[in-house]
């Protein structure tokens, strides 16, 4: 009867309105039949809806950073560090297209069993677009790295796969951009920082890749942050909610807490921003926060009790939060247009296929000295290292549950049978081997000419405010960025004996390698590439892929290059500010062929570059694009505008065409106090990765 209710309703604002209703009009009808205590319930992330109208229970809470996480089996992508690490934006949204479907399948499971809980609905708190600024922070894994143009693209792939057809009169799932606004650590303070930027690197940086998903990518949501900026929290900051998402860029959409970030708010030792519960509510509400994630909205009546919110003011979420259920068919669920999706798809074949190709295109080549990858069918290899045969590893962080993983040890023991598999170390430790433990490693792979190395580090490790303490660790990011010392050890000890020695490196993150240049033949930065990436990784090593990952992060050389982790100014951080010599540049990534490019000429408003495949086997290339503004010293020594991943035959050449658009040309505006198109010359840099040198420059008048 009340489900007839509210459906009744529904066609009465039809008939109102004389055309089809809006979501928001709909909404706006429902709203006067809400008790107080009925709105605030729906305020809440774990809301039990609204019985007096048939508005049935709703978890908001949901994850899908590289597959539908927390909620049982499901296909697990590769970490979205690695994803970026592709440049392969249609390929990106192929992969949220599946976690999409997979997400429609597991939500109709749940309400088929009577379910409305964590991990079960439709709306997800995901990408992650914060800028990965600096190497230490141990979510930036979570992130598609360092740079905003390349961070906005994929995003904007993430939202589309995931939210589908945004006219469809039903939503396939929401997808939301967090943490708005300047948000990259530390982890262990978040919950007190106070973020201090310039205007122009708030919006030449922190800003670029928010804007392009809400005014691009019609995102429906947006999480904001736990710190405080420019000395407001964030969740009740009426320049970030208000003025930039609302008022310049016109969201239309939900903008959520972080879990518990109100209560932030007021909780001793936190930001000491408000004096209790009540007072932190009343700002958020009215800063345009809709929805909590956490328990402060519970005190929604108390607040409007004291005086300190009118219950009017709670119209607009309201609005907001209905309308996104009935976007989502969450007010009508007997219209479903994904009914028919098979409960197979669920890690089936296909989408292992899709993670596995996602894997072997993340999949970075740093080095290979005398070309010792690909690894010939006859050599005579062992794998060693903590990292070798570690399942959970290879998933990341907020992932699900696959039933089929398969570790690197899985993928070599199919090659070879009878591999020898030594764990070697562990990960981390605050005591080295000793020669004992050195010599036994060693007499067990005499005979043995190469030795892949699978070290790096883990996500039990480095993570979002993790309690972990070890050497170069502290509460999920990292003190450090050098390869675990114990790690360092052995590898310089099996150089020493002698042996050939391929290190395969998974992190989230960088890594300061500069002694395993000297150590290690060939070095294969492979991320957590998720449920297929020990097969993805034994293809690229012997040769059945070519790799053609780029990185999407600087590798600098140690710590010494990178400024104070708590300083959020962009100077010195970044390709795109900092002057040192790092020890892989941004954008760079080695194959098994060779590329050269050619004479690039501007037509028609597109740069056309012709690139060469110089070699002898067939291999995709990540053709970059990056301007400068000579009249702009302060600005970015280079900032990537433009990028095409391309197959190219071996010996044949592509003429690959990159737009040049007003969107090229942004930059910093003193006198707008924003990012304009900017008249005057620029400087047009064309390569395969940032490095200066592995450039070709033509100027250019805009």
């Amino acid at each position: 009867m009340k489900k007839i209710l509210l459906l009744a309703a529904l066609a009465f604002a039809a008939a109102a309105c004389h055309h089809n209703p809006t979501p928001e009009e709909q909404a706006r009808l429902i709203i006067p039949k809400l008790s107080l205590e009925e709105k605030t319930a729906l305020m809440r992330y774990d809301s039990p809806g609204a019985e007096s109208v048939g508005i049935l229970p709703y978890n908001w809470w949901n994850e899908a950073l590289h597959g539908v996480a927390r909620n049982g089996k499901a296909t697990t992508f590769p970490q979205p560090i690695g994803m970026a690490a592709s440049f392969d934006e249609p390929l990106l949204k192929e992969v949220f297209t599946a976690v999409s479907d997979e997400a429609r399948i597991k939500h109709r499971q749940a309400l088929a069993d009577g379910e409305s809980g964590w991990y079960q609905g439709l709306t997800f708190w995901t990408p992650n677009i914060n800028i990965f600024r600096d190497p230490r922070w141990g979510r930036g894994m979570e992130t598609y790295g360092e740079d905003p143009y390349l961070t906005g693209q994929l995003g904007m792939a993430v939202v589309r796969g995931l939210q589908g057809d945004p006219d469809a009169p039903v939503h396939k799932t929401h997808a939301c951009a967090k943490h708005f606004a300047v948000h990259s650590g530390p982890e262990w303070n978040r919950h007190s920082f106070d973020a201090e930027v310039s205007e122009r690197d708030l919006r030449e940086t922190y800003l670029p890749a928010f804007k392009d998903l809400v005014t691009k990518a019609n995102v429906q949501e947006v999480m904001i942050a736990y710190n405080r900026f420019r000395g407001v929290p964030c969740g009740a900051n009426t320049y970030l909610i208000d003025t930039l998402l609302r008022g310049e860029w016109g969201f239309k959409g939900l903008v959520v807490s972080d879990c518990w970030a109100i209560h932030d708010f007021f909780m001793p030792g936190r930001h000491g921003y408000n004096e209790d519960v009540e007072h932190a509510v009343s700002e958020a509400v009215r800063a345009g926060t809709d929805l909590n994630c956490g328990e402060s909205y519970r005190h929604i009546p108390e607040t409007v009790a004291a005086g300190l919110l009118d219950e009017s003011e709670l119209d607009p979420a309201l609005t907001r939060i209905l309308a996104a259920r009935i976007r989502l068919g969450e007010l009508d669920r007997n219209n479903e247009p994904w009914a028919g999706l098979d409960d197979d798809i669920l890690e089936g074949e296909e989408h292992r296929a899709l993670a596995r190709k996602m894997a072997e295109e993340s999949i970075v080549l740093l080095q290979n000295r005398d070309g010792i990858l690909p690894l010939a069918a006859d050599a005579r290899i062992a794998l060693v290292g903590p990292n070798a045969d570690d399942r959970e590893m290879l998933w990341g962080n907020y992932n699900a549950i696959p039933e089929f993983t398969v570790t690197l040890a899985d993928a070599l023991r199919d090659r070879i049978p009878d591999l020898p598999t030594i764990h070697g170390c562990e990960l981390v430790s605050p005591e080295p081997l000793s020669d004992k433990d050195i010599a036994a490693i060693l007499k067990q792979l005499e005979g043995i000419d190469i030795v892949v190395f699978a070290g790096g580090i883990s996500p039990r490790i480095e993570g979002e405010e993790m309690p972990v303490e070890l050497p170069g660790f502290r509460g999920g990011d990292r003190t450090d960025i050098e390869l675990p010392a114990i790690q360092r050890q052995l590898l310089a000890a099996l150089h020493q004996a002698g042996k050939k020695v391929v290190l395969v490196n998974f992190s989230g993150s960088a890594m300061g390698l500069e002694p395993e240049t000297e150590t290690c033949d060939a070095i294969v930065q492979a991320w957590y590439p998720g449920q297929e990436g020990g097969t993805a990784l034994a293809n690229i090593l012997f040769g059945d892929a070519a790799p053609s990952g780029k990185l999407p992060v600087t590798f600098y050389r140690n710590i010494s290059q990178v400024p104070d982790y708590e300083d959020y100014a962009m100077k010195g951080r970044t390709y795109r500010y900092f002057e040192g010599d790092p020890l892989y540049p941004f954008g760079y990534g080695l194959s098994y062929t060779s590329f050269a490019y050619g004479e690039a000429r501007v037509r028609k408003d597109a740069l056309e570059i012709p690139v060469t495949n110089t070699g002898d086997s067939d291999a995709d290339e990540v053709v970059q694009l990056y301007v400068r503004r000579p009249a702009d010293p302060e600005g970015p020594l280079k900032s990537l505008r433009g990028f095409r991943r391309v197959r190219i035959p071996a010996g044949e050449t592509v003429l690959v065409k990159i737009p040049l658009t007003d969107k090229t040309f942004l930059s910093w505006s003193p006198e707008a106090s924003k990012m304009v198109p900017l008249k005057g010359d620029w400087e047009l840099l064309y390569g395969g990765s940032s490095a200066e040198e592995s450039l070709q420059k033509i100027p250019y008048r805009y």
